[in-house]
């Protein structure tokens, strides 16, 4: 394990500093992008130290619960802001993660885990516990509200966005409960598992896992404003090559998602495919159950609209999304077969967003 004290560890989050005080006016797009790279490797390295101090499933809830809370953040800021889209912001954004995750994510770790250990296996129980809850969540806050309201649309009435809204965070809360607390050894790795010869060294003290956990969180926000600080590049450079708007927030919700994407894929390959599920489908849950209740407050306390229904072809993706991602993790094993179907869904889902 490296020490605080090399320059790998400070020098991520000062350059991140440095770039954004200086503004992107002065710092060009290319190496805003190394910077963003940087920062979020470091993310990464302060998590897993942290994840190494209180064990699992609490380091991956935290660096979740972390990434979601700053997304949250950016989202009400933007949608604050009320430029044109904002209302489906919040919609396009979720989906976006959701689809990021079960599929571009989900398939990347478990074809590299498989191709390195050839197969995997994890705890059904927790698994299947966490798919029961995202596949309730993403229904009720995507496909619901297209048929739910009155007036047709992809709206919630008031009190129904409301209910919806305590609900998905009853949830999501629970699911923690759960996790953490009541049945955490079904989010633990299963009896007779490689075992991981990093859970054999000495945790860090209690000094390193604060200051670890301080620059964990300058490193998560640095990620957010940099993503956001790259966003008119990046409007500008999908505006030039004539692509759908709909392709900024697919960049943006990948930028924002990198710091557990890394984490969850280096987990993948050292066969710990347990940590790369939780921090997935935490993150998955974490980005419905924080997201939805807030928007839904700013919403509701601001009179902004809020579309939430996806279109039919949003539908019939998020369907097969969920459909494939419960067969794949329903024999606590997988293979290289796995990663490819998710890979070839995220494929057809990028594609899509490019020509739609």
């Amino acid at each position: 394990m490296k020490s605080l004290r090399s320059s790998w560890i400070w020098l991520p989050p000062l350059a991140g500093a440095a770039s954004l005080l200086l503004g992107a006016a002065m710092v060009p797009p290319w190496l805003l992008g190394i910077v963003l790279i940087a920062t979020v490797l470091a993310a990464v390295h302060h998590a897993e130290l942290i994840a190494h101090k209180v064990g699992e499933p609490f380091g991956t809830f935290l660096l979740a619960l972390a990434v979601t809370v700053i997304e949250v953040g950016l989202i009400l800021t933007l949608m604050l802001q009320g430029k044109a889209g904002a209302e489906t912001l919040a919609r396009d954004t979720v989906f976006s993660a959701v689809m990021i995750i079960l599929n571009g994510l989900l398939g990347a770790f478990i074809l590299l885990g498989a191709l390195r250990h050839h197969e995997q296996s994890f705890q059904q129980v927790g698994v299947s516990a966490s798919l029961a809850a995202l596949c309730t969540l993403t229904v009720l806050t995507l496909v619901l509200p297209n048929y739910a309201a009155s007036e047709h649309g992809p709206y919630y009435e008031a009190s129904q966005l409301a209910f919806v809204a305590i609900v998905s965070l009853l949830l999501y809360l629970t699911f923690v409960m759960v996790q953490t607390v009541r049945h955490r050894g079904y989010f633990l790795p299963p009896e007779g598992a490689a075992e991981d010869p990093e859970a054999h060294a000495p945790p860090p003290s209690g000094k390193q896992t604060t200051l670890s956990g301080v620059l964990l969180v300058a490193c998560l926000v640095e990620v957010v404003l940099l993503a956001k600080a790259l966003a008119p590049a990046i409007e500008e450079g999908v505006a030039a090559a004539g692509a759908p708007h709909a392709v900024v927030g697919v960049v943006i919700a990948a930028l924002v998602l990198l710091p557990e994407s890394v984490a969850a894929i280096r987990a993948a390959m050292a066969n710990r495919l347990q940590t790369s599920l939780n921090l997935a489908l935490g993150s998955a849950l974490a980005t419905i159950g924080l997201t939805i209740p807030a928007v839904a407050i700013l919403s509701l306390s601001q009179g902004l609209p809020l579309a939430l229904g996806l279109d039919s072809k949003g539908v019939v993706l998020l369907s097969l999304t969920l459909l494939v991602t419960t067969q794949s993790l329903a024999t606590a094993r997988t293979t290289v077969l796995q990663g490819v179907v998710h890979l070839v869904i995220f494929g057809v889902f990028v594609f899509t967003t490019l020509v739609p």
